[in-house]
């Protein structure tokens, strides 16, 4: 199993980013999909989630209203769409698949397999 992050950047606060995971080696459509992120001295911390088929997202209070997750099940991809982004935002994300459910999505340990991570730098 091989998820591949990509799409992170150095960007300005307040501009968009998106980011992708490819997945591989699994039946993607039967495992739900997050986002986490790690941002220097600080703990891993869950973003956003989708289900696996149902289109149901999950979001962090910290990024409701500004990031999208959704998914692609014909590309095995899932997506990061992050918008009016802040310094805070700063962080190495991560993508994830698991069998995850409504009571048990924001826990990383719940998650199977994890991709590389990938940089996001917002500057102020």
């Amino acid at each position: 199993v091989q998820l591949q992050a990509s799409g992170g950047g150095a960007v300005q606060a307040g501009d968009s980013l998106r980011l992708s995971c490819a997945a591989s080696g699994l039946t993607f459509s039967r495992y739900g999909m997050g986002w986490f992120r790690q941002a220097p001295g600080k703990e891993r911390e869950f973003v956003a989630a989708i289900s696996r088929s149902i289109d149901i997202t999950y979001y962090a209070d910290s990024v409701k209203g500004r990031f999208t997750i959704s998914r692609d099940n014909a590309k095995n991809t899932v997506y990061l769409q992050m918008n009016s982004l802040k310094a805070e935002d700063t962080a190495v994300y991560y993508c994830a698949a698991g069998d995850i459910r409504a009571y048990n999505y924001r826990y990383s340990r719940k998650y199977e397999y994890w991709g590389q991570g990938t940089q996001v730098t917002v500057s102020s």
